[in-house]
């Protein structure tokens, strides 16, 4: 049976959108719902009747809100915004993106504070639920006014143009809705604004990248438990009573899941060194980072995501206009901008740890660059060297991309548009860093289960001996990579890795939901 998500007004979770994104069916409230949402469009058409003034259904756009709009031009205004954000540039967001981008956007509009009417969320879920996926430009959003540009895609597609992805094919978007039976949306007054003037784009990529970075530092902490094993280190450096005196949760939850590792593989006993290099020592205070920043973006994302973000919003209860800036994604923004450190800081500790594997002076024995053969003719080959190299060069780039977004704010649109937040940019550097953490991440895999099995065998031990977690992920890479006996290239090997990480299929610690 398929999932779904009800968008009723209720408050929604980053899990729920990133089901919708993921194929979940899409389902709205029912008639108390519908007529919570209907009392917005009708006092919108009630203001107008009176004669009151209103942002963007009376009045210009942006700095242009001094032009008043003659009543008869007043429907066509939408169809304008619409048609003039048409210029959004570079590749195109995924469906799987997409998908994330309009659940966010379905929610704000959910919230009852728009001014827009159910056939239009109606419209939304209709692309939702017939896998009809607009085609929407990665880039010309500021992220104040909200994502304006990439969200005319979504307005555009409603209204039948444009193109969209459908059932995987790339057509006209009046094509993709007639397939479907599925006439063209005409927008009412205040729905073109509302579906453009939020922060949909970053919200939707906050939630998909808050689910990849939860899954790499995981995986980032069994790295580390393997290459600790590997290194005949003990657990003294993950010891409770340690954490207990810097009492921060996440650093203490990887000390944890470290400790817990090393006890059940059967492999601990030791004597390691007295004390480990830092990317093994420290490596609970380089992963809780991440894990104690975890808690904090879950709430800025879930409260953007359940926030009514455009501009103006009416409230038909109060009978209340407001004129405001909600559509500022500086939340989100910020969370990207932590988020993306925080994730280069573990692709760089994993790096770290590479080196120490494949260097004979600091691995404790293990062949030089873990190569897996020995005898008369191991000289020729060089095993691991050329991974660590490629890990080495997606950590640089991941640690160069972590510039923060919002420091480079500045003043668009004739000086009204004069401070915005780059939320849409910093959650497209996030989701790069995070691909480039992920590859870092499968050579840390695939180097550290070469390293243990090499220090197993040293040991006339097999594989099979270890138990645990350890011996689960063990299990895992090499369903995809078989142990490197003589030298081979490892791209596939690393591309069917990162392909698990990327589908968000690898939580060695069941930390998924």
């Amino acid at each position: 049976m398929k999932d779904r998500v009800d968008f009723d007004g209720g408050t929604l979770s980053l899990e729920q959108v990133v089901a919708v994104a993921d194929g979940a069916e899409a389902r709205l409230g029912g008639p108390g719902f519908r007529a919570r949402i209907d009392a917005g469009a009708a006092m919108v058409d009630r203001l107008l009747n009176e004669g009151v003034q209103i942002y963007g259904v009376n009045t210009g756009y942006g700095d242009s809100v001094t032009l008043s709009i003659e009543p008869g031009q007043v429907a066509l205004l939408p169809e304008h915004l619409t048609e003039y954000h048409g210029v959004g540039l570079g590749n195109h967001f995924s469906p799987l993106e997409t998908r994330a981008i309009l659940a966010a956007r379905l929610s704000s509009l959910g919230r009852g504070f728009s001014g827009v009417s159910f056939a239009l969320l109606e419209g939304l879920a209709a692309l939702l639920n017939l896998d009809i996926v607009p085609l929407i430009p990665e880039e010309g959003s500021v992220g104040a006014s909200g994502d304006l540009t990439p969200l005319s895609y979504v307005s555009a597609v409603l209204c039948g143009r444009r193109e969209a992805i459908a059932r995987g094919v790339r057509v006209d978007a009046s094509q993709a809705l007639a397939a479907q039976g599925l006439k063209p949306y005409r927008l009412r007054p205040k729905e073109g604004l509302a579906l453009m003037n939020g922060t949909a784009v970053m919200t939707g990529l906050a939630c998909l990248n808050y689910e990849r970075a939860r899954q790499l530092a995981a995986v980032c902490t069994r790295v580390t438990s393997l290459g600790a094993l590997a290194l005949k280190a003990g657990t003294a450096h993950f010891e409770a009573g340690l954490f207990e005196t810097k009492p921060f949760v996440g650093q203490a939850l990887a000390a944890s899941r470290i400790r817990q590792d090393l006890l059940e593989s059967g492999r601990v006993g030791g004597p390691g060194r007295l004390q480990e290099r830092y990317s093994i020592r420290c490596a609970p205070h380089v992963l809780g980072v991440l894990e104690d920043s975890l808690p904090w973006y879950r709430a800025f994302i879930e409260t953007e995501l359940n926030s009514s973000n455009d501009n103006p919003l009416l409230d038909p209860v109060k009978d209340a206009v407001y004129h405001g800036g909600h559509f500022y994604g500086g939340h989100i923004c910020h969370v990207m901008d932590s988020m993306k450190a925080a994730c280069a800081s573990l692709a760089d500790l994993v790096d770290r740890q590479i080196a120490l594997l494949v260097d004979a002076r600091y691995s404790q024995g293990l062949a030089p660059n873990l190569r897996g053969i020995g005898g008369s003719g191991a000289s020729a080959h060089h095993g691991l060297k050329a991974l660590q190299i490629t890990a080495s060069a997606c950590a640089a780039e991941a640690q160069k991309l972590t510039m923060p977004a919002s420091a480079f704010s500045r003043s668009t649109e004739s000086h009204n548009q004069d401070k915005v937040s780059l939320g849409t940019i910093a959650a497209r550097d996030c989701r790069r860093v995070l691909e480039l953490s992920e590859q870092v991440a499968a050579c840390g895999l695939l180097a550290a289960c070469q390293a243990l099995e090499l220090r197993l065998a040293s040991e006339g031990l097999e594989p099979a001996t270890l138990r645990g977690g350890a011996a689960e992920t063990l299990a895992f890479v090499r369903s995809h990579s078989a142990p490197l006996r003589e030298d081979r290239a490892l791209e596939a090997d690393l591309r069917r890795i990162i392909a698990v990480l990327r589908a968000r299929g690898l939580h060695p610690y069941g930390v998924r939901p």
